[in-house]
């Protein structure tokens, strides 16, 4: 008999952009797909982290590169993936929060929202996407999204609107890139336990809410998301593209 081969999830000889790499999530996706053979070029805005995080991946054996890049500035983004691409994989996990009652909204937190997570995930992605078609390569491209694309949350309708826009583009990319052999999806995280939300964490109200509503009964980690990334980012899901996958210990289940 004649046994199924399971894909490959090593990622030798593929190079990786991570946006939003000096921390969080994009720091976790960069060493995942660093342990697992890739070439990873660390985007952020905050270049002495990077060199700082880099040197040590290094140190680890791992194959790193860092790159200052502010994804809200498009001409800067495409010229910076056109320079140093193409890339296989992209995984961009740069994004803003700024939360507030949808009555009390400022203009100025809703355009510096959507200039990041929206304007500057699609052109991101824009550009990855054209780097691989220009070369006849196909790819996996990741959006880090959240569970809040496919919910609403408590002061948080800019963010909401935010993450239900990558939701939309991606399918819509997904669709156009498919017959480039360019597999486009998101990753939609509950809330995960990080610097920027431990003061979340740290209210008991708030914390209380967050775990009544996660279904395992704790906050995500970010080794959470590690195996995700690789799945998307491997050959274990080539016929995986234009979905969600999320990491939410069952919080849009309910």
């Amino acid at each position: 008999m004649k046994f199924p081969k399971t894909p490959s999830f090593s990622l030798s000889g593929q190079r990786a952009l991570v946006a939003g790499a000096s921390s969080g999530i994009g720091l976790a996706a960069a060493v995942a797909l660093a342990e697992h053979g890739a070439e990873v070029t660390l985007a952020a805005r905050r270049a002495d982290r990077l060199d700082e995080i880099v040197e040590q991946m290094r140190a680890n054996g791992w194959s790193a590169h860092a790159l200052r890049l502010d994804i809200s500035d498009v001409k800067a983004t495409a010229d910076a993936v056109d320079q140093n691409g193409p890339f296989d994989i992209m995984v961009n996990s740069a994004g803003l929060a700024r939360h507030s009652k949808a009555v009390d909204t400022a203009v100025d937190d809703f355009d510096a929202v959507m200039d990041l997570n929206v304007k500057g995930a699609y052109f991101l992605t824009q550009a990855v996407a054209r780097g691989l078609i220009a070369v006849g390569k196909p790819g996996s491209l990741i959006n880090i999204s959240s569970q809040m694309g496919h919910v609403g949350g408590l002061d948080r309708a800019v963010y909401c609107a935010s993450k239900f826009a990558v939701e939309g583009f991606s399918k819509a990319m997904s669709l156009e890139f498919a017959a480039h052999k360019i597999r486009v999806n998101t990753i939609c995280p509950t809330f995960v336990l990080t610097d920027l939300t431990r003061p979340t964490f740290a209210d008991p109200e708030k914390r209380a809410w967050i775990l009544n509503k996660i279904k395992l009964g704790r906050a995500g980690e970010l080794e959470d998301l590690m195996g995700a990334v690789i799945y998307l980012a491997s050959q274990a899901s080539n016929l995986v593209t234009g979905t969600s996958l999320m990491v939410d210990g069952g919080w849009t289940a309910d």
